[in-house]
C-alpha cells in the first residue's frame, strides 16, 4: 500500500479490518480479482462482508480509493441494502419481523422482551458475540405472525416467553442472559 493510503487509514481502530495486515490482503485481494469489471463494487462488497463479517466505514472508503470511485458511491450501496452491515454481527442474527401482520399481531412486545433478555437494543450485538438483533420488513410468513428468524430459520407465532426459550438455544450455554429490571 502507498504511504498516502498508509496515512489517510493511520487513525483507523486496531480491530478494523483495515488495519490488520491479514485482513487487509484478503481484501485486495477481493478488489484485485474484480477491479475494472463493471458492477465491480456490488461484487466486492458482497465478498467483503460474506468473508469480513461487515464493511466498515474505514473499508468503505479503501474500497472507494482502491476502485477509484467516490467513498459516497460506495457507502450508498452499504446503507440502502440491508445485506449489508457497517458493524460486525454476531454468531447468529435475530430478525424480527416488522411487517404489518406481524406489527399487528405483536412484534412490539418481542423487541421489548428481547430488549430485556439480552439487554441490546435493534442493531446491536450482545457483549459476548452470540446474537445480534434487528429488524426487518415482511419475511413472507404472515400467516404466523410475529415472525422472527435466526439466521435463515423462520419461527412463527411467537409470544414474548416463546421467544425466550427461542434465544437461550442460541447463547453459550443454551441459557437466556438474566432478565433486567427497569
Amino acid at each position: 500500500m502507498t504511504v498516502v493510503l498508509e496515512e489517510a487509514f493511520r487513525h483507523v481502530p486496531a480491530s478494523d479490518p483495515v488495519a490488520d495486515p491479514a485482513r487487509r490482503a484478503e481484501m485486495d485481494a477481493i478488489l484485485e480479482a474484480h477491479a475494472g469489471r463493471p458492477g465491480a463494487a456490488m461484487v466486492v462488497l458482497n465478498e467483503l462482508q460474506s468473508r469480513l463479517g461487515h464493511v466498515s466505514p474505514a473499508m468503505q472508503a479503501y474500497v472507494a480509493q482502491r476502485l477509484r470511485v467516490p467513498v459516497s458511491a460506495i457507502h450508498g450501496v452499504v446503507t440502502f441494502y440491508s445485506y449489508f452491515t457497517i458493524r460486525p454481527r454476531g454468531k447468529h442474527t435475530v430478525k424480527l419481523c416488522m411487517g404489518t401482520a406481524c406489527y399487528v399481531g405483536g412484534t412490539p412486545q418481542l423487541i421489548d422482551k428481547a430488549k430485556q433478555l439480552l439487554g441490546i437494543s435493534p442493531g446491536d450485538t450482545t457483549a459476548d458475540g452470540a446474537l445480534t438483533l434487528e429488524l426487518c420488513r415482511c419475511v413472507g410468513a404472515c400467516s404466523q405472525a410475529p415472525v422472527a428468524t435466526v439466521d435463515d430459520e423462520v419461527f412463527g407465532r411467537l409470544r414474548p416467553n416463546k421467544l425466550q426459550q427461542l434465544l437461550r438455544r442460541y447463547q453459550p450455554g443454551g441459557h437466556a442472559a438474566p432478565a433486567k429490571e427497569e
